[in-house]
């Protein structure tokens, strides 16, 4: 069962190597967009602070794991390669490296959010309803933050390899647990606690750390990669910083369309009376609107792994071909979903939330890219609050007409 299979993307036929590579990766992101999607639902049958909360608590974990992303890119190039060079010594050293380096880092992380986790939740500007939800999430989530760097890296690790089934397992297995749990612990379903909130929180860190330990006992029982294992305090800082290199400039972009996201938050956390609708409704836009990217990161991790083994095996003509190819397929994928988004964005709306006005300002998020853009197109009218000041709590001079 657990025998994956190697896909060979450096020779045969180029479209057959993408599909094999690219599906896999396309359910694993639907999978960690039913997890997003649940986790919003059950949030919003608890009450819209909650789910203002967990949108904005998201967005923080997003920005703290970039580490753990730049790292994966970086050890994803240098592995890739390795494996199309069939440099099993090169590979297997990345690799021990990228897990030892983002076991390190995310201690780091953890202990300063669990230190600092008051004073990052007040810089949001939060109601005080808020602002307690947030700060419990933020602590149950960093414990969480180890095994999900263990995760994010050693499911690269796999890819990289091209090895699609273990992580796919992986995930799956994480998206179950996550997702029963979102319900059998925020409602008390017996046998299990009623944590009320707090067990969204705890779902995802017990399914993460479930995740992490599968991924860990695959490397393991995998002859090629079981010898990362061996010597693991040999720590090469010429390897890391390799892996480092390749991986920020990927990170620091991630980190600006995060920023943006949590200044936007910020925002509209200081709307006063309007506050709680306006991050409830972004929360849920954001999540409808996440369906677009689904088709363009699959292809985006596919398109790593067969770009850096046809690099390392000495074909880049190869490499550029299949690149382009995935792009150009990318862009067209993407586009269909953001049209079909625009059109049923109502109907994905009320799946999260029954309220009218929670209703109107999410379908404005999903359709405008972000409930404070001003649209203004037909069938996408500007912002509550742009076209009726007085109920928003903003003052009139202030607006940007």
């Amino acid at each position: 069962m657990f025998k994956d299979r190697i896909i060979d993307v450096t020779t045969g036929n180029i479209w057959t190597g993408i599909w094999k590579l690219s599906w896999p990766m396309l359910v694993m992101m639907i999978f960690g967009f039913l997890v997003g999607f649940t986790d919003v639902y059950v949030a919003g049958l608890i009450g819209p602070n909650v789910q203002a909360a967990v949108g904005f608590i998201t967005q923080i974990y997003f920005l703290v794991i970039i580490v753990a992303n730049a790292i994966s890119i970086g050890s994803l190039a240098v592995i890739s390669r390795a494996v199309g060079a069939g440099d099993e010594e090169r590979a297997i050293d990345a690799a021990k490296q990228s897990l030892l380096l983002g076991l390190l880092i995310s201690i780091a992380f953890t202990v300063g959010c669990l230190i600092f986790y008051r004073s990052i939740i007040s810089a949001a500007g939060f109601p005080q309803e808020i602002t307690d939800i947030a700060e419990n999430f933020l602590k149950i989530f960093a414990f969480a933050l180890g095994p999900n760097y263990l995760l994010i890296i050693s499911n690269t690790i796999f890819r990289a390899g091209a090895e699609v089934k273990k992580p796919l397992i992986t995930m799956f297995v994480i998206s179950v647990v996550n997702i029963a749990l979102d319900f059998l612990l925020v409602f008390g379903i017996p046998p299990f606690p009623k944590l009320g909130y707090s067990g969204i929180a705890f779902s995802a860190a017990i399914s993460t750390l479930l995740g992490t330990l599968m991924n860990l006992v695959f490397l393991w029982i995998t002859e090629r990669w079981r010898p990362v294992y061996s010597n693991f305090r040999a720590v090469s800082f010429e390897t890391m910083k390799t892996i480092f290199n390749i991986g920020w400039p990927a990170g620091f972009l991630q980190v600006a369309w995060n920023m943006a996201s949590i200044l936007l938050f910020n925002v509209l956390a200081r709307l006063k009376e309007a506050s709680i609708t306006a991050l409830a409704s972004i929360a849920n836009g954001l999540r409808i609107e996440a369906i677009i990217f689904l088709p363009a990161f699959a292809f985006n991790m596919a398109a790593s792994v067969i770009v850096g083994q046809n690099l390392g095996a000495g074909d880049p003509e190869r490499a550029e071909m299949m690149g382009w190819k995935l792009a150009g397929l990318g862009i067209a994928v993407t586009c269909i979903m953001a049209i079909v988004i625009f059109i049923w964005a109502e109907s994905l709306a009320s799946t999260l939330t029954s309220e009218a006005a929670f209703r109107a300002r999410a379908i404005q998020g999903g359709r405008c890219g972000s409930s404070s853009s001003p649209c203004g197109s037909s069938g996408s009218p500007l912002p509550y609050f742009w076209r009726y000041p007085w109920d928003s709590g903003l003052p009139v001079s202030g607006l940007p007409w």
